[in-house]
């Protein structure tokens, strides 16, 4: 298949292209380096079957492609808030893009959406039917409303034109090829941890997130979107064990033998208490689990950022 990979150059998008790119397909990635970087397409370079078109996703992109999958946006508190207009606008705008896109071409599309969808959830754990709690004017709204914004769009492309796209909504995921300095709690964790720096954790750590790493969470994309029937609705992709603040920091601690100590700051507002997917249709729809547990992916995360700080 010749698949267009939006946002080929983030976190995400390398891993997704570099999987694509070794099982065959031919890939376009298309990227502006907001937030992504050309070192992390660097190696993609490699396959003759991968090329590169630097664009904003919110200006129309034209070609001939068999599938889409959309990861134009940053995904990080730290960037999405620095420029909440233009987050917004990647996530409405490069989605008609993108179904524009696909309506001319036939093009099949997946659209990377989030846990975020939920807001701050009322209940755990989360099912993909919750409609969920969101603050539409706070600061976190650019990112959450957004994403919602572009699932709607999904949805009523596929009523009203009868498009073949499928939705996941991503829960936290982690692993090499993170950013350096991006925000998000996992880095930051790990390399403050190296650094022997003291570890901050905002609040009193006993919020929770459920941390998926990334090889798993492109076994389950890559699942969602070869399957053969168009799902109903999103699917949840995430690990199901919970963890709060607190136990990440003491882990981070001891996967990098560091001497940090943790420090305590005012938690951000709107920041959510909890988060655990239910990850039910994942398994009935696409036989996937997240297999990788927490020590194992901070080990190999850990093993990465000691190259690049």
């Amino acid at each position: 298949m010749h698949i267009l990979v939006t946002g080929a150059a983030g976190f995400l998008g390398t891993h997704l292209s570099e999987k694509l790119l070794k099982r065959g397909d031919k890939v376009t990635g298309l990227d502006d380096f907001t937030t992504g970087s050309v070192e992390n397409i660097k190696h993609l370079q490699n396959f003759p079957n991968f090329s590169f078109v630097q664009q904003d996703i919110r200006n129309p992109h034209f070609g001939e492609y068999d599938g889409i999958l959309n990861f134009a946006c940053p995904a990080s508190p730290k960037h999405y808030q620095a420029d909440p207009v233009r987050t917004i606008e990647t996530n409405f705008m490069g989605m008609i893009n993108v179904l524009h896109l696909a309506k001319h071409s036939g093009a099949r599309v997946l659209q990377a959406s989030t846990s975020e969808v939920y807001g701050d959830p009322a209940i755990s754990p989360q099912v993909e039917g919750y409609w969920g709690n969101v603050n539409p004017i706070g600061i976190r709204s650019c990112y959450d409303e957004g994403k919602r914004a572009a699932e709607t769009l999904c949805f009523d492309y596929i009523r009203q034109f009868n498009l073949d796209v499928r939705v996941i909504r991503i829960f936290n995921t982690y692993g090499p090829r993170m950013s350096v300095g991006d925000g998000r709690v996992v880095s930051n964790f790990i390399i403050q941890a190296l650094q022997g720096s003291p570890i901050t954790i905002y609040g009193d750590g006993s919020q929770t997130r459920s941390f998926c790493y990334v090889s798993d969470l492109v076994d389950g994309i890559i699942s969602t979107f070869d399957l053969p029937d168009r799902p109903s609705s999103p699917i949840n992709l995430g690990n199901v064990h919970e963890f709060t603040m607190l136990e990440l920091a003491q882990k981070g601690i001891e996967v990098c033998n560091s001497q940090s100590k943790i420090v305590f700051e005012p938690l951000p507002h709107d920041d959510p208490r909890q988060r655990k997917p239910d990850t039910t249709l994942a398994k009935n729809l696409l036989g996937w689990s997240a297999k990788v547990e927490l020590d194992e992916g901070l080990q190999k995360t850990a093993e990465y950022f000691r190259t690049v700080i």
